[in-house]
């Protein structure tokens, strides 16, 4: 058993998509983050993985494209305690751990820094899309707007207390340059957004999806998550993913409403 890590997008690319594609929906961050890599989003000192059990055989990925946290795949147990120890000898620097709630439990248990805090979400999949009545229309936002998603972004990143600190202008630019980006429009003003990937493999997920506080209560988060589950279907998508936080009742209780169905909990732990 053993981990290998390289900075070569490709080289990882090559030895753990054909695993990662094997479960797209447990997967569906890793994938994610590898196309961001493959579009050069992540470009200050991303550091790539894959475990490899007895056989030889991929059993585990992991990436780090700081300034956001550690990602861990679907690592099994004992790959976490030697993930610990390879990345204190390369005397690699780590801020937070996300991945499964488990595994990022048995992470953060072996890290020589003590845990601050953390956040929770549950990873949903859509059933049936159910019907969404509200009033305004969704537009796919174009490049002009990049520094106002940009600083949507943001303001998505302080509330939820993930990756702040990461300028998420690069991101943003990608998803627009990719006509991911959907704002929902009402009375002229753009009052929610949304983020749908392309599908991978069958997969597409939304995320984030962020109302700004003065126009909440109204149903723009529903409507704008609405129609980009919608547009990625239409595109291909066999399954919409995305993420809640377990701490917002609200968020949960719309998208249940609008047919997505509990997957696994997943864990973001920063240390001090």
């Amino acid at each position: 058993m053993r981990w290998t890590f390289t900075r070569d997008v490709e080289e990882f690319a090559a030895v753990v998509e054909p695993w990662l594609l094997r479960d797209p929906v447990r997967n569906t961050v890793s994938l994610t983050v590898l196309r961001g890599l493959r579009a050069g989003q992540y470009a200050e000192d991303p550091l790539m993985g894959w475990f490899e059990d007895d056989d030889g055989s991929v059993a585990g990925v992991v990436v780090h494209t700081p300034p956001y946290p550690l990602r861990i795949g679907d690592v099994p147990s004992p790959a976490l305690s030697l993930l610990v120890r390879e990345l204190i000898e390369r005397e690699r620097v780590v801020g937070a751990v996300g991945g499964p709630l488990n595994a990022a439990e048995a992470f953060a248990r072996d890290w020589w820094r003590p845990e601050r805090h953390r956040s929770v979400e549950r990873l949903y999949r859509l059933g049936a899309l159910a019907p969404c009545a509200v009033p305004g229309k969704a537009r796919t936002a174009t490049i002009g707007e990049l520094d106002e998603a940009a600083q949507w972004f943001r303001e998505f990143q302080a509330e939820a207390d993930v990756d702040v600190g990461a300028d998420p202008t690069p991101v943003a630019s990608a998803k627009i340059n990719r006509a991911e980006l959907l704002w929902w429009e009402d009375g002229g003003r753009c009052v929610a957004l949304a983020a749908a990937s392309t599908p991978i493999a069958g997969m597409s997920r939304i995320g984030p999806v962020y109302t700004p506080p003065e126009f909440r209560r109204r149903g723009y988060g529903s409507a704008v998550t609405h129609a980009a589950s919608r547009k990625v279907m239409d595109e291909g998508a066999a399954e919409v993913l995305l993420f809640a936080d377990l701490a917002n009742p609200t968020s949960n209780s719309v998208y249940r409403k609008l047919g997505f169905l509990p997957v696994a909990d997943h864990a973001t732990i920063h240390f001090t």
